[in-house]
């Protein structure tokens, strides 16, 4: 009935975490608690919010992988904790900034974290 499109659409590259390996352990458990022992479930966590953030986080790696207590559930969740939060955008600035410029994070975030 309708032609099919010539061309398939474009697939957007996910690149792995710059902070964190997907190992079964979660980010603020190792940063605050020094607690590295695996657990059964891990979320992913994109380190910058937002529409435009979560697009420019999973292309160029910035998410880590937490823990449900850390990352939805409790007072220390980064979703409902705002230094947790910062932490996180903090230490993905300064692990960025190693091959980048403070003027190359900025232009691509639109602010400092630091």
């Amino acid at each position: 009935m309708f032609p099919k499109p010539k061309k398939k659409k474009k697939r957007k590259k996910h690149k792995a975490s710059i902070l964190h390996c997907k190992d079964g352990t979660c980010y603020l458990c190792m940063k605050l608690n020094h607690n590295y022992r695996k657990h059964q479930e891990i979320q992913e966590h994109h380190v910058f919010p937002g529409k435009p953030g979560r697009q420019i986080s999973e292309a160029e790696g910035f998410k880590v992988y937490l823990c449900l207590e850390h990352h939805l559930d409790g007072p220390e969740a980064v979703h409902n904790n705002q230094a947790n939060m910062r932490l996180i955008q903090k230490d993905c600035q300064r692990k960025y900034e190693e091959t980048h410029t403070r003027e190359e994070f900025r232009s691509l975030m639109g602010r400092n974290y630091l």
